[in-house]
């Protein structure tokens, strides 16, 4: 399918983005509150990055070297990992977490810290997958490999009667394909579609960010660690934990029963508000639960996230009771699901029916 990134959304019936815009910026005049992260942010990029960097410290300097504790650091690592990636890297890169755009763009570097890119994340992310979420050929984040169904304008295949079993293995590949392969097939793409100018340049930056990942989180542990297999079992273990939890977090926020797939017309139009679209292509799931959406950086509430990408995390519980109320007036749909757990059911009987339609 040939990319079209330039898919334009109609401007009817703006009255819902406009209505909910207003109460969005009288929510934050009435309470006095700055739209980025303030102290609680740097709460967590102090924990999350403890989390990821101490276990690595134990075993790097000999303090913990048993093998079984070994393993142990690195599944401990994987939790970090997620962490810093969805409440560090993820404001850092919607320009979130800090008012200085500076901060955020250092802080945004966590994505290469764990062996991905940042202008690969952000080309996919914010610029594809935001503004096209769930449109085949445009959002990114449903272009994975040709065994994965996400749409069902994509081509099905005698496998994907299996895809809601052997996703969750792949889910789990997530990290190391970005590390080895998904940054490079995607730096290439995107040259083709206009979206990188210098493919040289970043890819020399791809590569000597990749080296840097690797030497420190792999080689170095090697070299430091007796225990070669426990350090090569726990490697593999940590990015499978945090690939599993990454894709579990956004993979049950939009390829979902509740979820439309709108396909543009010839001329590449859509035929909805931009704002609605992301209404009937996203939802929410765990909204009261605040320790699991403390940890997940708020991507529990993904309608608010996709309506309000710029404004921190740490507000989108309270922005959720503004945006539902607002759509129920306006008579249109806000999907959430009780919990995590639902949600997870529900991506895979999705991932199920996509296999079969």
């Amino acid at each position: 399918m040939k990319h079209n990134h330039k898919h334009k959304f109609s401007p009817d019936n703006a009255d819902f983005s406009n209505a909910l815009k207003l109460r969005i910026n009288d929510f934050f005049e009435k309470h006095n509150k700055s739209r980025y992260g303030g102290l609680s942010i740097w709460t967590k990029v102090l924990v999350m990055a403890s989390l990821y960097f101490i276990p690595y410290i134990l075993m790097v300097t000999g303090i913990v070297s048993s093998p079984t504790l070994v393993v142990s650091m690195w599944v401990i690592m994987g939790f970090g990992m997620a962490g810093l990636g969805l409440n560090v890297m993820h404001d850092a890169n919607h320009g979130a977490l800090s008012k200085n755009k500076k901060i955020n763009d250092i802080m945004s570097y966590t994505m290469n810290i764990i062996g991905g890119n940042k202008l690969m994340w952000k080309l996919q992310h914010n610029v594809l997958h935001h503004s096209f979420t769930n449109i085949e050929g445009a959002d990114s984040d449903m272009d994975h490999v040709p065994i994965l169904r996400f749409s069902p304008h994509k081509k099905l295949m005698p496998i994907h009667k299996f895809q809601f079993i052997y996703a969750w293995p792949m889910y789990g590949m997530l990290t190391l394909s970005k590390l080895f392969v998904s940054d490079f097939t995607q730096l290439f793409k995107y040259n083709r579609w206009g979206l990188v100018k210098d493919v040289n340049k970043e890819l020399k930056q791809v590569i000597m960010w990749k080296a840097i990942y690797l030497s420190y989180a792999l080689i170095l542990p090697l070299i430091f660690i007796e225990a070669t297999s426990a350090v090569v079992i726990g490697f593999l273990f940590m990015n499978m934990i945090a690939g599993i939890i990454l894709s579990a977090i956004f993979q049950t926020a939009h390829i979902m029963p509740t979820s439309d797939f709108p396909m543009p017309d010839d001329d590449g139009n859509i035929k909805t508000n931009w704002a609605i679209h992301q209404l009937t292509t996203t939802a929410n799931y765990a909204p009261k639960n605040k320790i699991f959406s403390w940890f997940v950086g708020g991507l529990n509430f993904q309608v608010e996230h996709h309506l309000f990408q710029s404004i921190s995390h740490v507000h989108y519980r309270k922005l959720s009771k503004i945006v539902s109320e607002t759509a129920k007036e306006f008579k249109l749909p806000y999907h959430s699901n009780k919990t995590f757990l639902g949600a997870i059911l529900e991506h895979t009987r999705m991932l199920k029916s996509l296999g079969r339609a």
